[in-house]
């Protein structure tokens, strides 16, 4: 039993780590500020957001699209978000018909309008679908958001870029999903606390 107790310990303390080193990286740090700021504007000027990534990063997507439609921690209006990893039917008949590098660009096209945030997941930076949203996002007019771990990658070509601190994808994940939980919050503090 003590093994599995410090393979516990050791596990959350890793977590904890990357937190810590994210948060002495002052280029993380204002790029984290600067896309909640990028988030509050588009949505007072009646934009939305769109996220999508694959896997874990997938899921996600579709927790931080809820945290906004639904709610963070206020009882409020919903904000539009989408998460376009949703739909099977959307993403199968993309998938056969022109290629799983497809199923992001195309959605794009269909449901982003100029001003909107895109916000692409990945723990490597490199999955095809997310690079080749990139050329969706320019031709629609989106300003596109990378969530990317710590290695130079083809996403840093996006608008904005947060690097996570790690190589190790459950870290990685971990942190991105702080970075989520953070654009949330402000989005939702910034729209929906009385100004006193």
């Amino acid at each position: 039993m003590s093994e599995l107790l410090d393979s516990v310990k050791q596990q959350v303390a890793r977590s904890a780590a990357v937190k810590e080193a994210f948060l002495k990286d002052e280029k993380a740090m204002a790029a984290t500020a600067d896309v909640a700021d990028l988030l509050v504007r588009t949505y007072k000027a009646g934009g939305k957001s769109l996220w999508a990534g694959n896997g874990g990063s997938a899921a996600d997507a579709q927790h931080m699209a809820a945290e906004l439609v639904n709610k963070f921690r206020l009882t409020r209006s919903g904000l539009p978000a989408l998460a376009l990893t949703v739909d099977t039917s959307i993403l199968t008949a993309i998938g056969n018909d022109y290629g799983y590098d497809q199923v992001f660009a195309r959605q794009i096209i269909a449901n982003g309008c100029p001003g909107d945030v895109f916000i692409g997941i990945s723990t490597s930076g490199e999955s095809a679908n997310l690079v080749k949203a990139l050329d969706a996002c320019r031709e629609k007019g989106l300003v596109s958001v990378a969530l990317v771990g710590q290695a130079p990658c083809a996403m840093d070509a996006y608008d904005y870029v947060i690097h996570i601190p790690s190589a190790d994808t459950p870290r990685i994940q971990e942190c991105q999903t702080l970075v989520g939980h953070i654009l949330c919050d402000v989005v939702e503090q910034a729209l929906f606390t009385p100004r006193q």
